[in-house]
Formats: C-alpha cells, structure tokens, sequence
C-alpha cells in the first residue's frame, strides 16, 4: 500500500486516495490465482497462468471485455483487454467509431470533430511483455490488469469513466519461454534468464523492429489493432532496464525527432511525460531521467512506441530496472546531482522486484489520469494533426530538413566570398542576416515540393513484391487506391492495377516515412567530436529496401482510382499460364519464382537457369519443362508468378539441384540468423540449423553443399571470446541444449571450415561474418582505415560513420551471383565491411560482386565522410580449393525488409549440374 504522505498529487487527491482503494471480492488477486503476489522474490507467472487469468477476470468483472486479436508464430491466442466502466463497454462500438473518424480526419471540419471529441473516450493502449527477459514489463500487466478491474477508489472510478484501456501482452510465446525457464530451477539463487533460444520463434529482441514491415503474425496483430481498429491516442510500451543509477528511463527524449512529424506531437509527448514524472516525485519515487539522462530519441520509425509516432499518436517508452531475483541500484556518481535530466536522484539500495511493479503501475496511472483530465485535447489534437496531414498532402509544401538548410548556408557563404552580398545586407541583429531570395531559391523551389502521391505501377518488373509493400502500408493503416483502368499521369501511362497512395491522408508522416529517404542530421558530441549513435537506424526508406519502382507526383491528380478498404490486404495478380508444349520461363528478377522453383524441385521436377538474357526475361530465369504446368498454373494464383511459354530448353540452360543447406546459429539465438531462418521458410528453402559444436565436430562436406553465417557469426581475427558475450557451463543448462553451446574459435572452426570449402563446399557469409576471408588469409583488406604511426588502424567515427542508411551500389549483372539483380541497387549498410582488394587477389579468381561508385552513395540515412567507400569492394566471391566463398558486407537479408537483395543470397542456393 502506497503511504499517505506521498499522495499529494493533484487537487484533493490525497483525500481520495488516502482512503485506500477498496478492492471487490469477487475479482480474485493475483495470489489466489497464481499462488504468489505480482513483484514476490523468485516468481514468475507464465503465459498459461496469464492467459487464464485474463479470463477468469473478464469473467468476474464488467469492466472488461476480452478480445482475441490473433495468434503468436508459435500459435498461442493472443488477446486485448477493453477496460473501461460497464456504461462504456456497453457503447463500445460508438466510442471505436469516433476514434476512428478522428485519427483520420476524413470530411470533417473543426466543428464537427470538437463535438466528437466531447462525445467520445480516449483511447490508451498498455503493453508489456514485447521483450521476455524484460520482466518487469510484462508482470506489471497483470498487477495493472487486477488493479484496474477490482479497486473502487474514486480516481479508478474517474479513469474507467472517461477512458477506454486497452491491455495487451504482446509476446505471448516469450513469457512462456522465459518464466518456464526462471521457475524451473529449485535453487533460487540460481534462477536466471540464460534462454537456449530467441524469446520470439524467429526474431527475439528484433520483435520490437518489425513495426513498419509487419512481417511477424504478432506485430501484424498488434498493427492492425492500433491503425486499422482503435487508433489510441496515446501507446505505452513497457521496456527494461535503466542506465545504472536509475530506476526508470523514460520521456521526453533526445533530439533528433523526425521532420515528419507534426509539432503537436512532439509537445504531446511532453505532456504526457510531465505527467508521469510529476506523479513518481510526487508519490516519493526517485530515480526517474530522461532527455540526455538515456538514448532513446524519436528519430525511428519501427518500435512498437515509435511508429506511432507516424501516425500522430504519442508513443510512450519506459525502461525500468528491477528483476525476480533482488538487484542493486548502483552507484553512479554523476547521477547524484540533480539536473534537467535527472530531478530526483536515487540513492545507491538493495532493489526488491515489488518495487519495480510499483513504479509501473504508478506510471500506467500517471497516464490514464492525464487522460481522463485531458480527454477532449487529446481527442481533438489527434483530428487537428490528421486535418494539418491532410492539409498539407493537398497543397505545396517543403518538408524542413538538414540537406535544405545545408544549401541555402552554403549558397549564402559562396556569394559572400565572392563579394555578391552588401554589406548592408550581410549584418542583422546578433549576427548575419541572410536575405530572404535563399530561403527561396531552396524552400520555394518547386522541384523541391513534398510529393502529392506516389504512383506504383503494375508493369513492374518485379510487382508481386510491390504488392508486399502495399500490404506492409494496409497494414499500418494507410490509404491506398488502386487503377480500376489504365490512366496517365503528366504523359506517362500506366496500367490497370495499378497502386496509388496519396499524401493528403491523416497518416501522412508514414507514407513519406515509407517512400521518402530520411536525412539524419549530422549529430556529433561536439564539433570535430565523436558521433552521437542514433537509437537504431539513421535511414530505411522501404521502398527503396525492397526495390519498389514508383513515381513521385509533385502535382495534385486523379483518375480510375478505387479506394481500397482501410486494413484490406491484396493478392499480387493472378498469373493465368497457358499450356506450352515446349516448357516455361520463369523470371529471375521476381523474387516469389524461387518459391515456385523450390515447390518443383521438390515435387522431382527438373529446373534449369539460362546463361543469358532470351525472350525478355533476364539471364538466370528458371526453364520449367511442360510437365510442371500445374504447379506453375497454381503458383500463377497463389503468388502472382507469370510463366511465359517457349518452343523449347534454351541452348545452354543449366540444371539445378536443391543444394543441402546449413544455417549457423547459436545457444541463446542469432537474431541475424533467425530472420534468414524466416526469409528460408517463406520462399520454401530446406535447411538445417548448425551450432559451434558440429562445425567443430568436421566433416562438414559429407552433409553440407553450403553453411550460410550472418552477422555475428564469425568472430574478428584476434578475438577468443565468444561475440555474444558469456556462454554458460555446461552445468548451467539441461542436458538436451548443451549441443547449442560454443562458439566459432580460430583453432578448432576455422580449420573445419577452411577443409569444408577446399572439399568442395561453398559458404556465404554476411556483415560481419565476413570477417572469415581474414581467417582464410584471403588477398582482401580492410577499406577503411588510414595510417597512424606506421600501423593500420580502422578510421574514427569523427571521419567516417555511417550507422544503419541505405546506399547504392554497382552490380555486375552477368554473373551468376547477381541474377535477377538490377546494375544499380540499394543495400542495407549498418557499419558494414568494406573491402579492397589485395596484390594476387585477381591472380587468384577473386571476382567483385558489388562495389560502391565514385560518386557519394547515401540514399537515405546519415553518411559522414562517404568518400571513404568510393570504389571500395562490398562483395566478392573467392575460390578456395574446390569451393567458394561469398562475402556480402551490405546487410543483403536485413531483418526480412530488404527484398531487394535477397536474390544474392537465393542465387548461391543451387548446386549447378
């Protein structure tokens, strides 16, 4: 129970709350339920206790309503608890339909949307559990969950008057996994987290970066709640842990924000955190920083609280300390003064897992109750900043960025030099005055207006992975139109089937996010200092990571345009393929022909690849035999795959077989690995997962035609611990998992796969794992370092650093590895390696794949000192003895988005007859 003296909070709140809530005593307590209370020393609920509960609750009280929302990749149901008074839930639907027409904005005017906001309810979304390990977030859930449903306080009572909740456990498989796990072990000190595997199926900690391409069945559950159903106002993510000497890491967050948004919801998002800190101080709880005190910005869009903030909806993330077995709050020094970012230090204590659910649960309040006393702001700011999106979309208008500011500074400074600027003009108060014709030339220059819409066309050569791009922004909630005939645009034609997606749409800041690139500014610690680390990525336009062809509409147009339902995903068109005595060619630069070609050869029909470009399709299209038109008939309907008919077996086509693949992963889980694992199962790839341990064993050429190592796999020359931090003992884990455990060492791997690849067998490493042609003693060297003191050493960031940004690279179109490729594509590079070629390396068959230009690369994101890449090599394939080596510096599978490259892997996947 709080203590009285802290609850001074608002206006007559202590004499509120004093009181002590009243719990009813129907509603059973967690400790009835689970036999323990939520935040006890050593207990964890699992997912099979939560679920049940969840019932049990919705059963007993008429405050809640309980949805299944959808199931988890492990097939677990997942569920949303509607929580609000029983008058509310009863008028449900109404209060859905409101918060659906003010987050869209759509044929409203202020009018009518300020009446609406009076009528309707805020709409707030909790969550926990996305990372598993992260305990405290998801056990605050249920403790919130039983507190909501069963106290009689009057602030309670206020809250599920005025506000409609929404509770979600967002990683259903993960708490199952990871309490099962803590709970097993008898000795309580012992408990521990160390899981044998990722806490979602395929993506573990990468669950929280699958929110603008949906890949994942949960985020596309949760998607399709917050942009297509309920549009909250206002999500809270619940994440862990703080920085050391805090107890709580949440808003406001540090600069950058992206340019996209709209400024209400950056001072929407200040609202909200003032409410949650004041309460914490308030109720007597330290600890809690923010701004610089933490990492975390509004720069991305991909989280589960940030791609929200695309759709005008104020993402909340907290990172709170605390675990089931008791911690430490350490001590950090410069966290014991007071400061902007930390107002209320916390003292170095013992940490009790109860007091992080306290801390929770009193944030989860501080919310629901800036929502109930703000209920037609937040309401009707959502409207105002949909109307502004729209407004905008239907209009010039010049988005504010980096690279727009650069030129008019660099304009002006250039005339300076060369004397064109009067003195009279060049001094204002407190410095220069710029006049105003270079704000114009930049910000008034029509070639520079924000797009209207975006035209992506159905000739295309690769559209059914266009149509996975739709989906990806049905998903989130946007508009889209689709050609019901052909049509022309500024004297371009285009076909029926055609997609449209405008700008003047409420979700504005997403579309652009979607096709525009990002231009991070250049962020350093201080001028000439290091670079200050984006969140996460810095640049992931994705349209350009898949490769959607698309035209940009500076101009307001119409025509045959049919609205697609809102959250209505579409097929890629039904291929019709004709009997053709003579067999078929499937196209290599579709990425769903490798499905059709896997789904034949493992009905035992034969597949062969041309050597060169013949009737129209591309060198390395697949040749089918006549007697494959029913599958081809079928993949035709099912994943859009036109096979066009020819007279007979190209001259030179070469057979293929299914090559015996093995996939590197690791005890705990490659998150790498675990998308390609992904990606594999989608495009209908057999494969078999490897661990240290059989690589070690040897061999490997007796079960393997190829062993594919993504990032992380293959440890830098020089380093003996393994990449993923410590590994447990042998005794630490159950007998059936101590296979997974090792990793790759330079004494016992190296060697194995050195001898697999001299034998005949072929390995494709990516990012990081590249570093293999360094053990190998490949003639290839590191790109970018400079010379210091007669050594070699990496180049520092304050020269060259590009984070997570998408860049082009050249393609050599005529080898068999880049079939299907264009000559020009964009590539994922986070830090990536970057080669150059060594003296012998020609001499030696080494062949570059892709390179870097001379011209600068970056396409979206942040690319300081890019001159560095020019020419520089960012894939090779090398022989070594019998076998190959490819090496892919670019993230060419990252996180399942970049379907543009994914055809440099699936080429490598065939053994060629």
């Amino acid at each position: 129970m709080m203590n009285c003296k802290h609850l001074l909070y608002g206006m007559a709140l202590s004499a509120l709350i004093c009181a002590g809530p009243v719990m009813a005593q129907t509603i059973p307590s967690p400790k009835e339920h689970f036999g323990f209370n939520i935040g006890d020393d050593y207990s964890l609920a699992n997912y099979t206790q939560a679920e049940a509960y969840f019932k049990k609750l919705a059963a007993a009280s008429d405050r809640v309503l309980l949805r299944e929302i959808g199931s988890t990749e492990e097939n677990r149901k997942q569920y949303v608890m509607i929580v609000s008074s029983p008058a509310n839930l009863k008028k449900i639907d109404r209060y859905k339909e409101i918060s659906q027409k003010l987050a869209r904005a759509e044929n409203l005017t202020d009018e009518e949307a300020a009446k609406l906001s009076l009528e309707g309810k805020p709409v707030v979304w909790i969550d926990g559990g996305l990372h598993a390990t992260e305990t405290v977030a998801t056990q605050q859930l249920l403790e919130t969950y039983y507190q909501l449903v069963s106290r009689k306080d009057p602030e309670t009572m206020r809250i599920l008057d005025d506000v409609i909740i929404l509770l979600s456990q967002v990683n259903p498989d993960g708490q199952e996994l990871v309490s099962n796990w803590y709970m097993q072990g008898k000795d309580l000190s012992k408990r521990n987290m160390n899981i044998p595997r990722l806490y979602q199926k395929y993506i573990g900690h990468d669950n929280n970066r699958d929110f603008y391409m949906m890949n994942m069945k949960e985020t596309t559950n949760i998607s399709k709640q917050q942009y297509v159903e309920w549009m909250p106002q206002i999500i809270y993510n619940h994440h862990q842990t703080s920085p050391e000497g805090a107890v709580v890491a949440g808003p406001p967050y540090r600069d950058p924000f992206n340019f996209a948004y709209d400024p209400l919801l950056i001072t929407g998002i200040d609202g909200v955190a003032a409410s949650m800190i004041n309460r914490l101080n308030a109720e007597g709880k330290p600890g809690y920083t923010r701004l610089s005190g933490s990492v975390y910005s509004t720069w991305w869009n991909g989280g589960l609280r940030t791609t929200p903030y695309f759709h005008n909806m104020i993402g909340i993330l907290t990172e709170t300390t605390g675990n089931p077995t008791p911690s430490k709050i350490a001590l950090v020094p410069e966290r014991l003064i007071p400061n902007n970012a930390t107002p209320y230090p916390i003292t170095p204590q013992e940490w009790k897992f109860r007091k992080s659910i306290d801390y929770s649960v009193s944030m989860n309040y501080a919310i629901l109750d800036y929502a109930s006393r703000s209920s037609d702001k937040l309401l009707y700011n959502i409207y105002v900043m949909g109307r502004n999106a729209i407004q905008k979309g239907n209009q010039d208008n010049w988005t504010l960025q980096p690279n727009y500011i650069a030129s008019i500074n660099a304009a002006y400074e250039k005339d300076k030099k060369a004397g064109l600027i009067a003195k009279s003009e060049s001094v204002g108060r407190g410095g220069p005055e710029i006049p105003m014709k270079y704000y114009d030339d930049v910000l008034k220059n029509p070639a520079l207006r924000d797009a209207r819409g975006y035209i992506i066309p159905a000739d295309q050569s690769d559209f059914p992975t266009a149509v996975k791009y739709i989906n990806s922004l049905l998903k989130s909630g946007v508009l889209v139109e689709r050609a019901t005939a052909a049509f022309s645009v500024n004297g371009k034609n285009y076909p029926a089937g055609s997609y449209i997606v405008k700008t003047n749409q409420a979700f504005r800041p997403h579309v652009l996010d979607m096709f525009e690139p990002q231009d991070h500014p250049n962020d350093f610690q201080y001028p000439g200092g290091p670079p200050v680390r984006p969140y996460d990525a810095a640049g992931w336009t994705l349209a350009f990571q898949m490769g959607v062809q698309f035209d940009r509409i500076l101009e307001g147009f119409e025509g045959p345009f049919e609205r697609v339902a809102y959250g209505e995903l579409q097929n890629a068109p039904a291929a019709k393929v004709t009997p053709s005595a003579g067999g078929y060619l499937l196209s290599a630069a579709v990425n769903n022909s490798f499905i059709v070609v896997n789904d034949l050869l493992k009905a035992g029909i034969e597949v062969s690849r041309i050597n060169s470009a013949q009737d129209k399709m591309p060198a390395g299209s697949f040749y089918v035999p006549a007697k494959g038109l029913a599958i081809l008939q079928k993949s035709g309907v099912e994943f859009g795959t036109a096979a066009t008919g020819v007279k007979g077996k190209p001259n030179g086509a070469v057979k293929i077989t299914p090559a015996k693949i093995a996939l590197f992963d690791q005890y705990g889980g490659s998150m790498p690995s675990g998308w390609v694992r992904w990606i594999m199962e989608q495009y209908h790839f057999a494969f078999q997962l490897v661990y240290p341990k059989d690589i070690d064993q040897g061999k490997l050429r007796s079960k393997y035609d190829m062993i594919l190592f993504i990032s992380g796999g293959i440890p830098p020359v020089g380093r003996t611990e393994p990449v993923w931090g410590r590994m447990p003992k042998e005794d630490e884990v159950p007998a059936e998992f101590r296979g997974w455990l090792g990793s790759i060492t330079p004494d016992k791997s190296i060697p194995q796969l050195k001898a697999f690849l001299e034998e005949g067998g072929n390995i494709v490493t990516i990012g990081s794992s590249t570093n293999l042609a360094y053990h190998l003693g490949l003639p290839v060297k590191n790109a970018l370092v400079e010379t210091k003191d007669g050594k070699e050493v990496n180049l520092p960031g304050d020269k060259f650093y590009i984070p997570g940004s998408i860049l082009q690279v050249n393609v050599d179109t005529s080898l068999p590895s880049n079939w299907g490729m264009p000559a020009k594509a964009d590539v994922v590079y986070n830090n990536s390696p970057v080669f150059h070629f060594a003296d012998g390396a020609e001499a030696q068959g080494i062949k570059p794949l892709i390179w870097f230009g001379k011209e600068d690369s970056l396409r979206s994101g942040w690319a300081w000192g890019q001159s560095y890449l020019k020419d520089g090599v960012a894939a090779f394939v090398a022989p070594v003895g019998k076998g190959k080596l490819y090496a892919f510096g670019p993230e060419i599978t990252f996180r399942a988005q970049s379907h543009s490259t994914f055809k440099l892997l699936f080429n490598e996947l065939y053994l060629k007859k």
